[in-house]
């Protein structure tokens, strides 16, 4: 194993560059001693929900808490059905089932890797039925009311979220996006005639500001967007042990708060994201023109007219990718695997019944997906020496044997 030369993702530089401006923030808050919500917090939540094109943004302590959050708050009840896709990080899965809910899932688009709505659409229609008295759509596998759609924005991309939309209203259902991956990626609503962000296009919509993501603070935070003043008021008691006000508990809720100094140092880095994310774009181009010779042996991120991604990752797929993976490493080229296993297929989620060849498409996707480095400060020549190792990895391992497209009843 070599000594790695081309990070996977480099925060040291970011923060090099910001060390000044970073410091300031750390030190109002020092200096004020305002560690827990405020002013600060406040400032943040209203920049960041004027970013993402909603009414309203609050703070939460993580990603997860963030998802969890927003179910409750949008109406999710013990026992109720979230519907997603199985190509994502648990955090999606976990904050179904702790906020009482049961997940099921859709496949995923073979290209973008985010809900296909013919999946969810055929799920709807033939597995679920319409319960006659009430209205509610009815899972027929379990008996469960289906009640909420979970796209989840994946890779920096948005899913297709009109259709998915249209079958929401259809069958009276509700819609939280998983944005956790796209901060600032946008979609074309041809129902509306114009660009949306993500956050801003289902009933709430939870963000995740790990330190890796295109917004990242320095340790764990995220935050619920919504333009709903009902949904944003019930985040804001979950956040804080469920109080109305101060000792006045309205139900039991969550030490989910966002602390003051990750909220100041998130001002900070907000200014600079619109920039960020167009050097994003930038690389991905750059990627794409460098592998445009290497032909059938990697699938390049496919980008429908609709959508306007931020590359938060940038995913490749590859037939052979174990090989190609260690190949990569022992040159100094540090990559990722987002996700290995779907989550149907997880450990922790056996006792949902699914077996592999229930979702074809995550799985085969799951089986080649290889993220390659990616960040705004990733330059020209370190992008060059990544793709030149890529195809030279391949050619010496798989004989450029083409990525076989998944099919209708494949099986792993």
């Amino acid at each position: 194993m070599g000594t790695t030369e081309i990070p996977f993702l480099d925060l040291v530089t970011v923060h090099r560059e910001l060390r000044e401006e970073l410091r300031s923030a750390f030190e109002v808050t020092l200096d004020t001693a305002g560690f827990v919500g405020g002013t600060v917090v406040e400032e943040f939540e209203r920049d960041f929900a004027e970013f993402c094109e909603s009414r309203f943004c609050v703070g939460v302590a993580s990603g997860t808490d963030a998802l969890r959050f927003a179910l409750i708050a949008a109406g999710v009840q013990r026992g109720d059905i979230a519907v997603t896709t199985p190509l994502t990080f648990i955090a999606t899965t976990e904050a179904i089932s702790q906020a009482g809910a049961r997940p099921e899932f859709v496949d995923i688009d073979e290209r973008t890797y985010t809900m296909d709505p013919e999946s969810l659409r055929a799920y709807l229609e033939t597995d679920c039925t319409r319960e006659l008295t009430t209205g509610r759509m009815i899972c027929k596998r379990t008996g469960s009311p289906v009640t909420t759609i979970i796209p989840v924005h994946l890779y920096g991309q948005m899913a297709d979220m009109d259709p998915i939309l249209e079958l929401a209203a259809r069958y009276g259902l509700t819609v939280v996006e998983d944005a956790c991956q796209a901060h600032g990626a946008e979609y074309f609503s041809k129902r509306e005639g114009r660009w949306r962000k993500a956050g801003s296009m289902g009933r709430a919509a939870a963000f995740s500001f790990y330190p890796g993501k295109n917004l990242g603070a320095c340790g764990e935070a995220g935050a619920v967007t919504t333009d709903d003043a009902r949904v944003a008021r019930r985040c804001q008691m979950l956040r804080d042990h469920g109080q109305s006000r101060k000792y006045f508990h309205d139900f039991e809720g969550y030490n989910g708060r966002l602390d003051a100094i990750q909220a100041g140092l998130l001002l900070v880095k907000l200014r600079h994201l619109a920039k960020w994310n167009e050097q994003r774009r930038e690389r991905a181009r750059e990627y794409g023109e460098l592998f445009a010779d290497a032909g059938e042996t990697v699938v390049r991120p496919h980008v429908p007219l609709w959508s306007r991604p931020v590359y938060h990752l940038y995913v490749v797929r590859i037939a052979e990718r174990e090989p190609i993976q260690k190949a990569l490493a022992a040159a100094g080229i540090a990559t990722g695997v987002h996700y290995p296993i779907p989550i149907h297929l997880a450990k922790a989620y056996e006792t949902l019944g699914f077996s592999p060849g229930d979702f074809p498409v995550a799985e085969h996707a799951a089986s080649q997906v290889l993220s390659l480095p990616m960040f705004p400060s990733l330059s020209p020549g370190q992008q060059e020496r990544v793709v030149i190792r890529v195809v030279e990895s391949i050619n010496a391992t798989t004989r450029r044997t083409p990525v076989s497209e998944p099919t209708p009843g494949d099986r792993l």
